[in-house]
């Protein structure tokens, strides 16, 4: 499946794509794919026949595609690729930070780029969503417990990330640095994430082309190794890396200015589009 949720921001309804990719009105059957509530709703979606349901008309806006995100986690420097062209060495165990949930947004909304920024910077990331408990699970069992995956641009301010001491959450969180989207798609439609290919564009030039292979730690190894240091809950994300290809990694860096158009997507997972404005 598909499925996704529409309308203005803080008011999202939850949807599905039909087989012909029209957008399919779930709210009569579903309350939300959000937080603790996401196992019940996918099984109830999984029983609707998409064509039994309201057609959604053009135009609406698409949010992000889960609500009520407990935990945001982010994985650095998982290409081995994109750590070279960082200057850093490929980590011996992932490195695990935390994106603040309120960086969530939809995947088409405008990017605000912070108001002392000269650093804003792209990352297609493919986003694995939890949806089922998992606490100190196995590597062979960690599958069993995500519900599906998303596209997701890890927006990074490097000298907020870098230069401005202590840990990274501080180049990654600010509002809409985290667009996830269009879709959650759900495992069943995704037989191998390790082989999806990847990409982003900025004003129609493709700066990132890439494959999920070249992961150093896979999907199931990620969902198993955090599960040792924290239970992940139904609606967390996983933000599994980016391959090369960034702004940081240009020669000259390259980074982001209002007016810039960002478009990524990962096969089967969707497309989005964003446009950068300076914040308010």
């Amino acid at each position: 499946m598909k499925l996704l949720r529409f309308g203005p921001v803080g008011q999202e309804r939850p949807g599905m794509l039909d087989d012909d990719g029209k957008l399919r009105d779930l709210s009569a059957h579903v309350h939300d794919f959000a937080g603790a509530g996401l196992p019940d709703a996918l099984a109830v979606a999984a029983s609707v026949d998409p064509s039994t349901l309201p057609l959604v008309e053009g135009g609406a806006r698409i949010g992000p595609c889960v609500g009520d995100v407990g935990k945001f986690i982010c994985i650095g420097l998982n290409y081995s690729d994109h750590a070279a062209e960082s200057g850093m060495s490929v980590p011996p165990e992932p490195i695990l930070f935390f994106k603040a949930t309120s960086a969530i947004c939809g995947p088409n909304d405008d990017v605000e780029i912070p108001r002392i920024s000269q650093a804003t910077d792209w990352e297609v990331e493919l986003g694995v969503v939890i949806g089922k408990k998992a606490k100190y699970v196995s590597e062979d069992q960690a599958m069993d417990h995500v519900a599906g995956y998303c596209v997701i641009n890890d927006v990074s301010e490097r000298d907020f990330q870098i230069k401005r001491h202590g840990q990274w959450v501080k180049g990654k969180s600010a509002d809409t640095f985290g667009p996830t989207g269009p879709w959650l798609v759900t495992r069943d439609e995704v037989p191998d994430p390790q082989n999806l290919d990847m990409y982003l564009e900025v004003n129609g030039h493709r700066f990132q082309n890439g494959n999920t292979r070249t992961m150093v730690y896979g999907v199931a190894y990620l969902v198993s190794y955090i599960s040792q240091f924290m239970s992940l809950h139904p609606g967390d994300i996983i933000s599994t890396g980016t391959p090369p290809g960034v702004g940081m990694g240009q020669n000259p860096p390259l980074y982001l200015k209002p007016g810039d158009v960002m478009k990524l997507g990962i096969d089967g997972l969707g497309v989005q589009q964003q446009r950068t404005v300076a914040a308010d």
